[in-house]
């Protein structure tokens, strides 16, 4: 998505759940974006506190206030306001609609990254024609002139091609694309995340496209467009393609669209020792797949798994340095918590693949 007039201050909208897993897109914002300059986020439940510390343990110096009155009067009024949470079905709650009319009739611009369109509310659409304030629903597929189909160009590509993949959703496989890319960097290898969600375009991903809002026959044409665009404009040694779901989550099973049309190199696997089910088909019969089982998987599908990363969860620190020399012993492979830890020895992994 070009967008670039896209970027100012901003406040997140959380709706109550800033503390969990489903405001992934605020956590997203709040680690890093150069799209947007956090000033703030809306969430009545954690009111009074800093993002930072419910987040991440650390203050970030970005208020949690209760409303748009709120933060105009106590910080400045924002630019943007970002739908910085996922909802069951996509649908925003319309117990938020009220706070969303009155920060359109503020002017403020609406960023909205969930799969119902808020443009199309009638609601939403007099505040904001009142006002002169936009709302920019960002998940709308493309118009099909503008999508691309798969051509084999990505050949062309001389990057080592990196997909950071994972055995479940919502493991923080995004985090973690980005932190490889940042960790290469780094150690002076020039690198590039290939995002495909919204949080990695809210966070100013210039080379990337929304997996989810684009039709399935031209998926692995985006993903490929991406890249070689990517490689055009700046032929970065490393390009890190952001993952989606699971291989084998029946909800939406994905990642064969990494390895196999985006030709990769090599894969970094993302899994949560704790999780014996599917996020959120607890009760359905598929349980989540041995991670030994995965790496076998994504190596038949052509792609050898160069590091394996894991989301800690619920895991003492304890629990954690057992489950890694056992799977250590178990692989062969790198083991990293890259929430707590350095990424160095994926890095190291990744810098082989390039020398060859």
């Amino acid at each position: 998505m070009d967008q670039p007039s896209i970027s100012g201050k901003a406040v997140i909208i959380t709706g109550g759940l800033l503390a969990t897993n489903n405001a992934k897109t605020a956590h997203g914002l709040l680690s890093s974006s150069n799209r947007f300059d956090i000033i703030g986020v809306i969430d009545e439940k954690h009111s009074g506190q800093d993002a930072g510390e419910i987040v991440r343990g650390e203050k970030a110096g970005v208020p949690v206030l209760r409303n748009i009155a709120d933060l105009i009067g106590q910080v400045e009024k924002p630019d943007f306001a970002i739908i910085g949470m996922a909802t069951k079905g996509g649908i925003l709650p319309e117990d938020l609609y009220p706070s969303i009319v009155d920060i359109l009739s503020q002017g403020i611009h609406v960023v909205n990254g969930l799969h119902e369109p808020l443009a199309e509310i009638q609601e939403f659409q007099e505040a904001a024609k009142e006002s002169g304030a936009g709302i920019h629903d960002i998940r709308k597929a493309k118009k099909i002139k503008n999508l691309h189909f798969w051509t084999g160009k990505i050949q062309e590509v001389g990057s080592t091609r990196i997909a950071v993949l994972g055995t479940d959703c919502a493991l923080g496989k995004r985090t973690t694309s980005k932190m490889l890319e940042q960790a290469l960097v780094k150690k002076g290898v020039s690198a590039e995340m290939i995002y495909t969600g919204q949080t990695g375009w809210m966070q100013g991903g210039r080379f990337g496209f929304l997996f989810d809002a684009t039709p399935n026959d031209f998926v692995c044409g985006e993903l490929e467009y991406a890249m070689l665009r990517c490689w055009e404009e700046l032929q970065p040694e490393v390009m890190i393609m952001e993952g989606q779901s699971g291989l084998r989550n029946p909800s939406g099973p994905c990642g064969s669209e990494f390895i196999i049309s985006g030709a990769a190199d090599g894969v970094v696997l993302q899994h949560s020792p704790v999780r014996s089910k599917f996020k959120g088909m607890e009760h359905y019969s598929a349980d989540m797949p041995d991670i030994l089982d995965e790496v076998a998987l994504i190596e038949k599908l052509g792609s050898p798994v160069v590091g394996l990363t894991i989301n800690t969860e619920t895991m003492d620190e304890k629990a954690v340095d057992v489950y890694r020399r056992k799977l250590e012993i178990r692989t062969q492979i790198p083991v990293v918590f890259p929430f707590y830890e350095s990424l160095d020895r994926i890095v190291e992994a990744v810098q082989q693949i390039t020398r060859k």
